[in-house]
C-alpha cells in the first residue's frame, strides 16, 4: 500500500478542500454573484428562552450581543445539563445589492442544529426543523435592496429523549450561510450521476461511460415561460435538455442520459474527477449556473458481492463523527483536512457516518479516493415511525440526504436507516418506512446500491422487509455488549455463525460489517474490557472472523476518533467507575492522541487489498469454498468426488438389475429367459443387447 507522510497528506487534502468548486450557483454572464455571509456575526445566549419576548429578532435590539462566528456551536462544553439542548441567537448585518431584474435573493443554510427560526429586518421569513440537511429561506418579502439589512437566526437545540441519538446534541449554525440569487427558472437539486457499466472482473477499458442528468425545473415567475432548457457539460461531452412550457409556480422533472466516452473512471487508487457545468436558460437568458467536480464509476451488487467498476471490493476503514473539541461539528478547512489525513494514515479505503457529511468533507473524500457509506440519521427511531406524519418527516430527511450526497463519486451506497427493529416484519410503522424508503432513495439516485444497517442479534428469522435492499450493513458487537435475553451477543465466537446464517437468510445481497468496536481508556490485560490491549485483541478478532468468510465484503471500525456522546453513556464495559460524556471506542482519543489500536488497525488494513476475486461458491457461503486458485481447486475436488459417487451408484444399480434378471420368475417375464451373456446363436445381436439393457 502506498504510504505518505501525514504532513504531505494534510497539505494535499487542504488544497483539495480549498480549491474544490462549490455546488452552489456560481457567477456567470447575466447571473449575479453569490454573497457568502462569513464575517460580522454576533451571538447571544438565551438560557431562559425569553429572546422572542425580549424582541431579539428586531434589527434595532440593543441587547448585549457578542462578536461571533459562523459556523459555530452555541456552547463549546459538554456538561450534562446542556445535552437536553439550549437556545441561542445569531445576527449579521449585510449590504444587499441593488435589485437585479428577474433575480431574487435566498439565504442558503447548510446546517442549523436543531431548529431554526429566521427573521430579516424584523420580519419572520422562515422556520426549519431538520438538523442535518440544508435548507433555503427566501428574503424578498423583507429585503431592502441597496441598503443595510439585518438577518437574525434563533437556533434551538432542545430535544426530548427521542429522537434517540448516540452523539452529543450540538446546537448552532454549524455550517456556512450564503445568499444566493435565484432566477425566474430555478433548477433544484441538479445531479449528474455516474451511469457506468462494466463487465465483471474485466478491464475498465471495456466499461461504457454515461451520466444521468437529473433535476427539477421550477418557474418562479408570475408569467408562463416557454423555451426553458438546461445545458450540461461534463468530461468533454455536452447535451441540451429541453423543458416543456411552465405556468407560474409549475415544476417539471428532467432526466436524460449523456454518453461520455473519453472520461477516466474514479476509484480509490485513481480518484479521477471531471468538471461539471450545468447552465439553466429561459430562452436565451441565463438564470442559473452550477459548477462542481464529479467522478465516474460503477458501484453494483453482483452475485451477492459489492463491486466497483466490475471488481469485487474489500472494504476496510473506520467511521467518523463530525466532532472537534471546542467546535463540535462546526468544522473548518483544517479540521476537514485532518480527518482525511487520519483516514489515509490508518489505511482506510472507506468511512461511514450517521448523517449527511459536510459538503467540503465529501469533496475532500472524493479527491482523496476514500469511499463513503452515506447514511440518513434515521437511528433507533421505531417509536417515531408509527404515524404517517412521522414517516413522512423521516422520508424527507432521507431524500435530502441522498440528493445532497449523490453527486459525490466517493459515495458508494445510501443507507436509509441505522439499527431499527431487528424484526421489522412485525413492526408496522418500521416496515412501512423501510418499504417507502427503498423507493425514495432509489428514485433520488438509481445508480448505486441502497442499503440498510441492521442490529445484530442472533435467533431472529428471515425478514421479508430486508429482501428489497441491495446491501445489508451488519452492526456487530459480539463479544462486547451482552445482547438481549435469548439473543445473546456476549461471545465473540458467535459472530462467525451469525454471519453464516445471514448469508443463508439473504443469499443474493451483499453483506458488510458496518460497525464494530470496543472502548479503551487505560492499560491493562487483554482479557479485561476497556483496556487498550482488549481493544487491540477485539479489533483483530473481528477482522479475522470476517476474513474467514469471503462472502462478507469487509468491515468498518467504529470509530476513527472519539467524540462527545450523551451523558449517561456507559460504553458497555460495565465498570463501576465515573463516566464522562465521551465515546471511547475511537482509535484516536478526543484530544487527538493515537491509541495502540490505531497501529493495530493500520497493520491489519495494510495486509488487505482493495479488490479480490471470490468464487461464486465462496460468495454463496458454501463451506470450505475459498478464494482464488485454492477455492477453485476445492470446487473441482467436490465435483470430481460427486462424479465418482454417481458412477459407483450407476454401476451398483446396473449390477443389482442384472441380479434381479437372473432370479425373476419366468412366468412373469414378457419373453423367454435369456442368459446374461449371449450364448450360441445369439451373435451379440439386438436381442442380446436388449436383454443386457433390461
Amino acid at each position: 500500500m502506498l504510504r505518505r507522510c501525514p504532513a504531505t497528506i494534510l497539505a494535499a487534502v487542504l488544497a483539495a478542500v480549498c480549491l474544490t468548486p462549490s455546488a452552489a450557483p456560481a457567477a456567470a454572464a447575466g447571473v449575479p454573484a453569490d454573497l457568502p455571509l462569513t464575517t460580522g456575526w454576533q451571538t447571544l445566549a438565551d438560557p431562559g428562552v425569553t429572546g422572542v419576548k425580549r424582541g431579539l429578532w428586531r434589527p434595532d435590539n440593543r441587547a448585549d450581543w457578542q462578536p461571533g462566528t459562523v459556523p459555530s456551536v452555541l456552547s463549546d462544553v459538554t456538561s450534562e445539563k446542556l445535552y437536553a439542548g439550549t437556545v441561542g441567537w445569531y445576527r449579521v448585518a449585510f449590504d444587499a445589492p441593488e435589485r437585479t431584474p428577474a433575480f431574487t435573493l435566498t439565504a442558503h443554510f447548510e446546517q442549523v442544529r436543531r431548529t431554526a427560526d429566521v427573521w430579516l429586518n424584523g420580519v419572520k421569513i422562515g422556520h426549519h426543523e431538520d438538523p442535518y440537511v440544508p435548507f433555503d429561506v427566501g428574503l424578498e418579502r423583507a429585503l431592502r435592496p441597496g441598503q443595510r439589512n439585518v438577518l437574525v437566526v434563533r437556533a434551538d437545540s432542545r430535544k426530548d429523549r427521542d429522537p434517540r441519538e448516540g452523539w452529543w446534541n450540538w446546537g448552532g449554525i454549524t455550517r456556512p450561510v450564503t445568499l444566493i440569487p435565484q432566477g425566474a427558472l430555478l433548477l433544484r437539486d441538479p445531479g449528474v450521476l455516474s451511469d457506468v457499466r462494466c463487465p465483471s472482473g474485466g478491464a475498465t477499458s471495456d466499461c461504457t461511460r454515461r451520466v444521468i442528468f437529473d433535476a427539477v425545473l421550477e418557474n418562479r415567475s408570475s408569467r408562463t415561460i416557454a423555451g426553458g432548457h438546461v445545458n450540461v457539460q461534463v468530461a468533454g461531452a455536452r447535451m441540451t435538455v429541453p423543458a416543456r412550457t411552465l405556468a407560474p409556480g409549475e415544476r417539471t422533472h428532467l432526466r436524460r442520459t449523456l454518453t461520455v466516452p473519453d472520461a477516466g473512471l474514479w476509484s480509490p487508487e485513481a480518484p479521477t474527477l471531471h468538471a461539471v457545468k450545468v447552465t439553466t436558460l429561459a430562452g436565451k437568458r441565463v438564470t442559473q449556473v452550477d459548477r462542481w467536480r464529479t467522478g465516474l464509476r460503477q458501484v453494483a451488487v453482483r452475485d451477492g458481492m459489492l463491486t466497483l467498476n466490475g471488481r469485487q471490493l474489500n472494504l476496510h476503514g473506520a467511521s467518523i463523527q463530525e466532532d472537534v473539541p471546542g467546535k463540535g461539528p462546526a468544522l473548518d478547512d483544517k479540521d476537514i483536512a485532518k480527518i482525511v489525513a487520519d483516514l489515509k494514515s490508518v489505511g482506510a479505503n472507506v468511512t461511514r457516518a450517521h448523517y449527511l457529511l459536510n459538503p467540503k468533507l465529501l469533496d475532500a473524500l472524493d479527491a482523496a479516493g476514500i469511499m463513503v457509506w452515506n447514511q440518513a440519521p434515521i437511528y433507533h427511531r421505531d417509536v417515531l415511525l408509527k404515524t404517517r406524519a412521522q414517516r413522512d418527516e423521516a422520508l424527507a430527511t432521507l431524500r435530502g440526504t441522498v440528493l445532497n450526497a449523490r453527486n459525490h463519486p466517493s459515495v458508494i451506497t445510501h443507507s436509509v436507516a441505522n439499527e431499527l427493529s431487528a424484526v421489522p416484519d412485525t413492526v408496522p410503522g418500521t416496515r412501512a418506512y423501510l418499504d417507502a424508503a427503498r423507493t425514495v432513495a432509489g428514485e433520488a439516485d438509481p445508480t448505486i446500491p441502497i442499503s440498510v444497517d441492521l442490529l445484530s442479534y442472533p435467533g431472529y428469522g428471515h425478514q421479508k422487509t430486508f429482501d428489497q435492499y441491495d446491501l445489508l450493513g451488519i452492526n456487530s458487537y459480539f463479544g462486547w455488549y451482552r445482547g438481549k435475553k435469548d439473543h445473546s451477543t456476549a461471545d465473540l465466537a458467535d459472530l462467525g455463525p451469525f454471519l453464516d446464517r445471514m448469508r443463508r437468510l439473504y443469499p443474493t445481497q451483499a453483506l458488510v460489517v458496518t460497525e464494530f468496536g470496543a472502548e479503551s481508556t487505560f492499560s491493562g490485560p487483554a482479557d479485561e474490557k476497556e483496556t487498550y490491549a482488549f481493544q487491540e485483541q477485539y479489533l483483530k478478532g473481528v477482522m479475522d472472523i470476517v476474513a474467514q468468510r469471503p462472502f462478507v465484503g469487509g468491515s468498518i471500525y467504529w470509530t476513527l476518533r472519539e467524540f462527545a456522546v450523551k451523558p449517561d453513556w456507559d460504553g458497555g464495559a460495565n465498570r463501576d467507575v465515573a463516566r464522562n460524556a465521551i465515546h471511547h471506542k475511537g482509535l484516536i482519543t478526543y484530544a487527538g492522541q493515537k491509541k495502540p489500536a490505531f497501529q493495530t488497525a493500520e497493520r491489519a488494513f495494510s495486509d488487505l487489498s482493495l479488490y479480490r476475486s471470490v468464487s461464486p461458491a465462496a460468495a454463496a457461503g458454501v463451506p470450505g469454498a475459498g478464494r482464488g486458485p485454492g477455492g477453485l481447486g476445492a470446487i473441482l475436488a467436490v465435483l470430481i468426488c460427486a462424479l465418482v459417487v454417481l458412477l459407483l451408484a450407476v454401476d451398483g444399480w446396473a449390477i443389482l438389475g442384472i441380479l434381479r434378471g437372473d432370479h425373476r420368475d419366468p412366468r412373469r417375464a414378457g419373453s423367454p429367459r435369456r442368459p446374461a451373456h449371449g450364448g450360441p446363436g445369439d451373435g451379440g445381436g439386438p436381442q442380446a443387447a436388449g436383454a443386457r439393457a433390461s
